[in-house]
């Protein structure tokens, strides 16, 4: 279980693939920290450490996770969002995000807006999930209140803090991004399709 709260932009320092999963190496300042088995949020997608050293650590993603993420599009050098699992008795400064993308989704629309950034996504509506405005999204791991929400589009605003401490600064209009819709939410849909049913 995570947060959301992105700790640590970490450093992509090495892809390779073992039979069809990608192997990840990722540099950060929390890399050391970590142990063998522990659970990391990288750009929202929950992944278990395998090796630790030179203050970088090791991950792999299996072909389902590739599947339905945005990882396999990941170039060498590129910043990866990290958040280690809450602890039981933290605050939940973000919203309750199990690190499993439901889907991915494009940036269709990035502007300044003198001090924030106005970001909006496009995403396929026919896994049935959906956006509220005012209600919770993560994106690339970083929790986010929608400030506009539409069938298949929702757009978020960023304040310069999560801008310059997460990858937002990176993300480009045509980019692919990882999305997890808020949990209650997908309880509730699927309570009225069983219901349709």
């Amino acid at each position: 279980m995570f947060t959301g709260i992105i700790e640590e932009i970490g450093t992509l320092t090495k892809l390779s693939h073992e039979d069809e999963n990608l192997v990840l190496t990722v540099k950060s300042n929390i890399s050391s920290e970590l142990k063998i088995d522990q659970s990391v949020s990288h750009n929202g997608i929950c992944l278990t450490v395998t090796s630790i050293g030179n203050n970088e650590h090791t991950v792999v993603a299996i072909r389902e996770t590739l599947a339905k993420t945005n990882l396999g599009g990941l170039k060498l050098n590129e910043g990866v969002n990290l958040e280690r699992a809450m602890k039981l008795g933290d605050r939940l400064d973000g919203h309750i995000v199990q690190g499993h993308v439901d889907q991915t989704a494009v940036c269709a629309f990035k502007e300044s807006q003198n001090g924030s950034w106005l970001f909006s996504f496009k995403y396929d509506d026919s896994l049935n999930n959906i956006t509220i405005e005012k209600g919770s999204i993560t994106v690339n791991g970083v929790s986010l209140t929608v400030v506009n929400s539409k069938k298949n589009e929702f757009s978020v605003a960023i304040i310069p803090y999560t801008y310059e401490h997460t990858t937002f600064k990176q993300i480009e209009v045509g980019d692919t991004v990882n999305l997890e819709f808020d949990v209650l939410g997908k309880y509730i849909t699927r309570l009225h399709e069983l219901k349709q049913e």
